[in-house]
Formats: structure tokens, C-alpha cells, sequence
């Protein structure tokens, strides 16, 4: 089943992967993306920094 999140949170994902496609987006490092999954992560964490609903973060298992 596929998680669904707000409208906003699924607009700005959108433009990170349009940076990602192009070859434009960087991570905090400064250095390109080049994993999908890293660039939808990015696109998530600036959505829950804006406000949008989105749901928290993975804990990774131990």
C-alpha cells in the first residue's frame, strides 16, 4: 500500500525530483545526487520543514 501525503508535500517532492532529472540537485554536502530514493528523501525532509503532513521519519532497526 502506498503512503499518501498532502498535496504540498507531493508538489515539492515533485520539484526535487525535476532537479534531480536535470542533474541540478545537490545534497548538504554539496554533492550531486545521483539515487532516486536519496532525492525523493531530500524532497520529503524539505516538505516536513515547511509544514506539510508528512509522516515522521524511519527509525532504523537495531
Amino acid at each position: 500500500m502506498a503512503r499518501k501525503y498532502s498535496e504540498k508535500a507531493q508538489e515539492k517532492v515533485g520539484e526535487v525530483m525535476h532537479e534531480f532529472k536535470r542533474g541540478k540537485l545537490k545534497s548538504g554536502s554539496g554533492k550531486k545526487v545521483t539515487n532516486p530514493k536519496q532525492a525523493i528523501a531530500i524532497g520529503l525532509s524539505e516538505a516536513r520543514k515547511k509544514g506539510s503532513k508528512v509522516a515522521p521519519r524511519a527509525k532504523p532497526e537495531r
